[in-house]
């Protein structure tokens, strides 16, 4: 997707490569503990830890989202703590809506920001069990609904994040990626 709308951007789990990055997306697919466990494994939890407090603008994409926060109710292992949130599971009164939430959604902004320009009435494609409760209010940009209203896009300083997939969000989504690639 980032080639498609003109941006360079690299696959790379190498920390040099990551050391000299100006811009990070951590994406994610699968488990919350699993996640950590493979950037600790690959030793890369420091370098991003430090890229992130030097002030490099990072998204966080889906799980990539929920490991921005403390903790998770998916896991017992500690997420990398640079939003005040935690990570829970859907909950839901006997009103027939499945987890995971799957499927195109649209996204209730909250906030105005850079992250979210040129979007007009904006649908996103999400695939998740879990979402993050933020702490501090400001740190929310968008909400969307889902038998009720949780966080789907935050930012605090240089992190982002959106818990839907923008590369798989057609025009929406790409022009979250092109925000971010050109005016973060």
């Amino acid at each position: 997707m980032l080639k498609k709308i003109g941006a360079e951007g690299i696959i790379s789990s190498k920390k040099e490569e990551i050391e000299s990055a100006e811009k990070i997306i951590l994406p994610g697919v699968g488990a919350f503990d699993n996640a950590v466990k493979n950037i600790r494994k690959l030793d890369l939890w420091e370098v991003l830890d430090k890229k992130v407090k030097k002030g490099t603008p990072t998204l966080g994409i889906c799980l990539g989202m929920q490991l921005l926060s403390k903790k998770s109710e998916e896991g017992v292992l500690e997420g990398f703590g640079w939003m005040n949130a935690e990570t829970m599971r859907f909950r839901f009164n006997e009103n027939g809506l499945k987890i995971p939430h799957m499927g195109w959604n649209t996204i209730k902004i909250e906030r105005s920001d850079g992250l979210l320009k040129n979007l007009k009435n904006p649908r996103f494609y999400f695939a998740h069990s879990y979402h993050l409760v933020c702490k501090n209010k400001k740190d929310i940009l968008a909400t969307t609904n889902y038998g009720y209203d949780f966080v789907s896009v935050v930012k605090k300083n240089n992190i982002m994040g959106v818990q839907f997939h923008p590369e798989k969000s057609h025009k929406f989504g790409m022009q979250i990626l092109k925000n971010f690639a050109e005016e973060i």
